[in-house]
């Protein structure tokens, strides 16, 4: 079997391929763009070809950025088009696949990568590990009031929820440049999100609202009239209003968006698609009951490739220490580091000192954004705490001032 970059020549094998690993059959293309391959960039592509020359699996990588904790921003290759053809599967393709395109991310210097895991059973023995997780929210149209903030404001600080901006009512086509400022604004202060390249603006490559698929956008805009937030939404079977990404620059203007979603006529219940951990949307409805939790799930997943450089480019928030022993099996390399925190900052070397824990480089890419605490998995049997305080200093210090959340799709 042989392994190998693509061309553009190749584009259209690519595409076939990848459709029938999953039994699928290319969409025709629609005025507009909105095909999700055509963001595809054949030079980080790959092909698995028999001895003969046939094409049996496909692995690809977008160039993104990942918002780290702290509002740090590092390269993000985003793995995507993984597929093995029926008839080839449980051979070795994938593994031989994934082991290529982790050495060859390592060649190019990249620290992490990431991926959204269409079976949540596959990816860890390569090194992911689930770091982001995301829910729906659904509401029933009679019971969405929200409730006055009991927060009481002074003269320095507002009271929260007090709102000064407006809403307007956009078509998707009418917006698309205020989408991209407001998502780029937003994806930069937010943990766990990634860019959304310009080309796939451009190309409307992915779901909605960047796809050509109709939509309305609800656009908030602050008292000056800057647009700093928008909810792109759509009415469907039962009217049911479904919100398939709000995003905002701060928890108020979040409140906006929701109380114009939630306050829209003629909608029998509104569906949030994407709302993070705790959030506290669900505390604002006047009926704690009326906001039903479902779907929630594992989003992004995260592969440390470089241990030492990926831990000290995010941001910390409480001093301290510990040694980590890191097992890499799918690379067959293990590495015993002390990790040391000051005033925001880490530093990371190799260590010979006894581990506080033990841990696989997935339970790490876990830990990475601050969205799982390492007591969780010293608990669930995958982390071994060495020292009886090891679980409680490690929580204190993976610990995040903002849940990591990511709501792109790729």
């Amino acid at each position: 079997m042989e392994i190998r970059p693509t061309t553009d020549e190749d584009h259209d094998v690519f595409v076939d391929t990848v459709h029938a690993a999953f039994g699928l059959f290319p969409e025709t293309p629609v005025d507009g763009g909105g095909l999700w391959w055509s963001a595809l960039e054949m030079d980080r592509c790959l092909l698995a070809l028999t001895a003969d020359g046939r094409p049996v699996g496909t692995a690809a990588t977008y160039p993104f950025e990942l918002t780290l904790p702290g509002e740090t921003l590092v390269p993000a290759p985003g793995v995507t088009a993984v597929g093995v053809l029926p008839t080839h599967r449980r051979q070795g393709v994938l593994s031989a696949m994934m082991r290529h395109q982790l050495t060859e991310l390592r060649a190019r210097g990249e620290v992490l990568s990431v991926l959204l895991a269409s079976e949540a059973t596959i990816y860890g023995r390569f090194g992911y590990g689930p770091a982001t997780h995301t829910a729906r929210l659904t509401v029933p149209r009679h019971k969405g009031a929200l409730t006055v903030p009991r927060a009481r404001g002074t003269d320095d600080v507002p009271a929260t929820g007090q709102d000064d901006g407006s809403v307007e009512v956009l078509r998707r086509a009418e917006c698309g440049e205020i989408l991209e400022e407001v998502y780029d604004r937003y994806r930069r202060a937010q943990p766990g999100a990634l860019s959304r390249p310009h080309r796939w603006w451009t190309l409307r490559a992915g779901q909605p609202p960047i796809s050509p698929k109709p939509r309305y956008v609800a656009v908030h805009r602050d008292a000056d009239g800057v647009p700093d937030g928008y909810a792109s939404y759509s009415i469907g079977e039962g009217q049911t209003l479904t919100v398939d990404e709000t995003i905002a620059t701060d928890d108020t203007v979040f409140t906006a968006l929701a109380r114009f979603v939630l306050e829209h006529d003629l909608v029998s219940q509104v569906v949030f698609k994407h709302v993070p951990p705790q959030h506290p949307l669900r505390w604002q409805l006047t009926d704690f009951r009326a906001g039903e939790v479902g779907g929630d799930m594992d989003w992004l997943w995260v592969r440390l490739l470089d241990v030492p450089r990926a831990l000290t480019a995010r941001g910390w928030f409480t001093d301290g220490e510990l040694v980590l022993a890191v097992d890499d099996p799918f690379l067959d390399e293990h590495g015993r580091y002390l990790l040391t925190v000051r005033d925001g900052k880490a530093d990371c070397v190799p260590t010979g000192r006894q581990p506080d824990l033990s841990l696989d480089v997935r339970d790490l890419g876990s830990l990475y954004l601050g969205g799982t605490a390492p007591s969780t998995l010293v608990r669930a049997g995958h982390i071994r705490a060495h020292r009886p305080d090891a679980a409680t200093r490690a929580d204190a210090l993976f610990r995040t001032d903002r849940s990591p959340h990511c709501l792109h799709w790729f």
